[in-house]
């Protein structure tokens, strides 16, 4: 596809990355949130640093292991899915997953999970990789789902 013929007005694609981003989220968040909630119940003293970049690892892993499920289901040797959901939206989950806890540490001051802040990090954390993933899908046709 040439630079001429890309448009961002395709519905089907919208929804379709849609799709594709609501389950890196989903894989992403699993880990995140599952790491800050376990440096929030037990207190273990850690920097606010250390726990986001853990949080962030502990994401992209869970991402990568929901995205290699969810492949597999679909027909792909092992091997395929986990190189597939690894590879093809690192980028994605990255940027998902560095915004979610930007925006955790600018709207509660640390590494924090409250009934408020989730909603508006999983919104944060699903719209910024969004056009990418609809980018990437539309241009190259390469999804992860």
């Amino acid at each position: 596809m040439t630079a001429s013929t890309f448009h961002w007005s395709c519905k089907h694609t919208w929804r379709r990355s849609a799709k594709n981003t609501a389950w890196c989220l989903l894989g992403c968040a699993i880990g995140d949130f599952g790491t800050i909630l376990f440096f929030q119940l037990t207190q273990i003293s850690f920097p606010v640093l250390g726990i986001m970049i853990l949080a962030i690892i502990n994401g992209l892993i869970t991402s990568i292991i929901l995205e290699t499920i969810i492949l597999m289901r679909q027909g792909f040797v092992f091997n395929n899915a986990l190189k597939t959901a690894s590879g093809m939206s690192l980028i994605s989950m990255i940027s998902m997953e560095v915004m979610m806890n930007l925006t955790d540490f600018v709207l509660t001051g640390g590494a924090i999970l409250t009934w408020w802040v989730i909603p508006i990090m999983l919104i944060v954390g699903f719209l910024t990789p969004w056009p990418y993933n609809y980018w990437r899908l539309k241009k190259y046709g390469i999804n992860c789902h």
